[in-house]
């Protein structure tokens, strides 16, 4: 790389790298470690930052970037005890395939090895859970790494990169170098792939589209949508992935989640031709492994995945592409109509969905699922529903419909704590949206406070706290494994709502079906961020279980 002869500070020019990839927003804590490059955005006002009350929120809010941007969202914070609470967004990147990267400011080059203050071998601690993780230690390097750094988090499976920055070699000098932005790289099907595909599809008697993971956008899921239409294919996706193909589609037929539709795990298990496109064929998934017998499965598999390192690492396919999801969609497309026929298999699956998706009656005088069911028809198509980790989740993904790539930001790896800062980075992005959070009372605890960073630059989310007054998910194993025997499961009371208010935000306590529909009105016309508790049974632990009914049956099959 040549330089121009210009000098710039090690933290000046990681800013310089920034904006030659197009870096509209930062998010971090700040810390003492990294003040030279707070120092340099003083002077680049054109890049939003949005300093956070956490950094786990505020690396939960670079995922949420990453995802709706398929660009690295870009999250800064301190050494130490910053990086260890940054890492729970690491994480959730890591398992979602989001492209992040995080910067961590670190102690000076003369300190290494000598456990200073707030060292730590960020290598060693992010090892397993980044795609790549480094050291900058001169400052004429910052720009090779930060560009290498784009390069790997974006391309073939996409995923975090952590550099640590010593404070030192962001004060030292060294000659700007002239910077591209960085490309993804990704890989495109083969001719003789495609045609592997057609004949396997042209003798398909009961073939299933499955699509998920990362990578997807409006034009590949338009794509992939002309490919199902074309050859009668119903269509499911993968946990958390609701977004990929739109619900209300006559195509689609539901969500291998958590609580999934027996009729759908039946699907799964019948059909001769399993096309799927973007999954890993995770845990969730696979319900634990099972839905797909290892390593070989008793449907035909044709497995497309983005990372040729994921493709036979469960399952062996008949037919493993490696390919990213646009070049994989567009071919597909391009296929044009092999089979024929399938038409009704295609109207029993969707009807399949919509029966399930209809709210069924759960104790107590506040319906959640009806509320569901009156958001799903009331917002705008492009509305962003954001959600940590949660049994009350399970109403969420079963009884809303996601119309749209971008509808949908919740974690995959199953963290708590995920639905606000989303929600966040998600409105900031697309002030004119409707951006919603949902969390359990346990879930919102975690990262709840981020709703101060939202009151502070008047991102006018809406917060939806579901209060059973429990960790749910927690409980409900625990009744099905110790039934009556609670320990370490309870939350205790918050008033949520007042909280909201302490922050500066509306807050409403909704405790009854009725009164939501003008509270949640309320909530819009805030002119502020808005926080609505739901006051929820604690019997209503699932959209079709009851903690009294799993405890019941749990007693009996202990005798």
């Amino acid at each position: 790389m040549n330089s121009d002869g210009t000098m710039r500070t090690g933290g000046q020019l990681v800013i310089d790298s920034l904006r030659a990839n197009g870096v509209e927003r930062v998010f971090c804590v700040p810390g003492e470690s990294f003040l030279a490059v707070l120092d340099a955005l003083y002077d680049v006002p054109e890049i939003d930052l949005i300093v956070c009350r956490n950094e786990g929120g505020a690396a939960m809010m670079a995922d949420a970037h990453g995802k709706l941007t398929g660009r690295p969202g870009i999250c800064f914070v301190t050494r130490g005890p910053g990086a260890t609470n940054a890492s729970g967004g690491i994480h959730i990147a890591f398992q979602d395939s989001t492209p992040v990267i995080l910067f961590i400011g670190q102690v000076g080059r003369n300190m290494i090895d000598r456990e200073a203050f707030q060292e730590i071998d960020y290598r060693r601690m992010y090892g397993q859970m980044a795609k790549w993780v480094t050291q900058v230690d001169s400052a004429e390097r910052v720009p090779e790494y930060i560009s290498h750094a784009f390069h790997v988090a974006m391309s073939g499976r996409p995923g975090p990169v952590v550099l640590a920055l010593p404070e030192d070699m962001l004060r030292e000098t060294a000659a700007a170098t002239p910077l591209a932005p960085a490309h993804a790289l990704q890989a495109h099907p083969g001719a003789g792939d495609m045609e592997r595909l057609r004949g396997l599809l042209a003798q398909a008697e009961r073939p299933l589209l499955m699509l998920g993971g990362s990578g997807w956008d409006a034009k590949s899921c338009e794509n992939i949508k002309v490919f199902a239409e074309n050859n009668c294919l119903p269509v499911c996706v993968s946990f958390r992935c609701q977004d990929t193909f739109d619900n209300t589609h006559p195509n689609y037929i539901g969500d291998l989640g958590m609580g999934v539709n027996p009729k759908l795990v039946e699907r799964v298990r019948t059909t001769d031709l399993l096309i799927v496109a973007g999954p890993r064929l995770g845990e969730i998934t696979t319900g634990g492994f099972r839905l797909l017998s290892i390593p070989c499965p008793k449907q035909t598999l044709v497995h497309i995945h983005s990372g040729a390192e994921e493709l036979g690492r469960v399952y062996r396919a008949a037919l493993a592409i490696n390919s990213g999801m646009k070049a994989f969609a567009a071919a597909a497309a391009g296929l044009g109509p092999v089979r024929h026929g399938g038409q009704s298999a295609v109207e029993e699956g969707h009807k399949n969905y919509l029966a399930w998706s209809d709210p069924p009656a759960i104790p107590g005088e506040l319906q959640y699922g009806e509320l569901l069911r009156w958001l799903r028809e009331t917002i705008p198509a492009d509305s962003i529903i954001c959600n940590g980790a949660g049994n009350y989740t399970s109403w969420v993904h079963r009884f809303y419909r996601y119309r749209q790539r971008g509808n949908q930001l919740a974690p995959t790896s199953g963290s708590m704590g995920y639905g606000t800062p989303a929600a966040v980075a998600a409105k900031r992005m697309y002030p004119e949206r409707t951006v919603i959070a949902f969390a359990g009372d346990g879930c919102f605890l975690m990262n709840g406070q981020e709703l101060s960073t939202a009151v502070q630059y008047g991102i006018n989310i809406i917060i939806i706290v579901v209060n059973n007054g429990m960790y749910g998910t927690v409980r409900m194993h625990q009744e099905r494994r110790y039934p009556g025997r609670i320990s370490g499961t309870g939350l205790g009371s918050t008033d949520f709502a007042a909280l909201a208010r302490a922050y500066g935000a509306y807050g409403e306590v909704v405790v009854k079906t009725g009164e939501f529909a003008s509270a949640f009105e309320r909530a819009q016309n805030a002119g502020r961020p808005a926080l609505i508790e739901l006051r929820l049974d604690p019997e209503a632990i699932a959209p079709s279980a009851t903690l009294s009914g799993i405890r019941q049956a749990a007693q009996l099959q202990k005798g």
